[in-house]
């Protein structure tokens, strides 16, 4: 008799038993959680509960006192060079001030990513930057400004603009609408939304925005004493 129940796709990032301590203070203590493809997840929690941390950890950025986070099936500890290269331009991290470079236009923020990882010529480099700010809601004409140049909501669409640069499969999201008026946040939920249900990009975004999380995510993991209270 064949078991007609298919067997459950693996998550693209598995969290196993996170612990972070800095000296004294432990931050995280056994955090644990997988994400399926395709999903909109918010990762909540008061301040202080290491949502940041998190973050920077599950790409690499900090390592964690213990535990494990794989992406795509990777372990980010564990990999090689090369194969931690080639995992890094599967997914992009959005920072919760944008992070873009002051000192280049919007255009050229978003090419960065393409020009560091990829072989193509300038002209295609121009035609997809174009791309990814149409992409983001954004005018061609604002890549020719500067960052601060810019309104907030507009720093935040070009900060996504260059984190899906070369079409991750992953995105992770510090704080996306913290700063934002609730017109310019409500149309970067959408924004967000759309990314997921149109390219089927899996995100993660750290959050305090309670309309966020009632209106656009298909699931809340929440951080609490240094585990998951509560996910679902």
């Amino acid at each position: 008799m064949v078991n007609a129940t298919a067997a459950a796709p693996a998550p693209v990032i598995d969290v196993q038993g996170i612990v972070t301590r800095f000296g004294a203070t432990t931050v995280h203590d056994g955090v644990s959680f997988g994400i399926a493809r395709g999903t909109l997840v918010g990762l909540i929690g008061t301040s202080g509960s290491g949502k940041s941390v998190l973050l920077r950890e599950l790409i690499g950025l900090q390592r964690p006192t213990a535990g494990r986070v794989a992406l795509l099936g990777t372990d980010i500890w564990q990999a090689p060079p090369d194969e931690l290269d080639a995992l890094r331009r599967r997914f992009g991290m959005m920072f919760q001030d944008g992070a873009l470079f002051s000192s280049l236009s919007v255009a050229q923020n978003v090419a960065v990513p393409l020009r560091e990882h990829t072989p193509l010529a300038p002209s295609t480099i121009d035609a997809l930057v174009t791309l990814r700010l149409l992409q983001v809601g954004l005018p061609v004409e604002a890549g020719a400004r500067r960052p601060s140049e810019l309104s907030g909501g507009m720093r935040k669409r070009a900060a996504i603009a260059r984190a899906i640069a070369l079409e991750p499969e992953l995105l992770f999201l510090d704080e996306p609408t913290s700063g934002l008026d609730p017109i310019t946040a409500r149309g970067f939920d959408r924004l967000v939304r759309a990314l997921v249900d149109d390219l089927g990009i899996t995100v993660v975004m750290a959050t305090h925005d309670l309309d966020t999380l009632l209106t656009v995510v298909d699931r809340v993991v929440v951080l609490s004493g240094g585990r998951v209270l509560a996910d679902g």
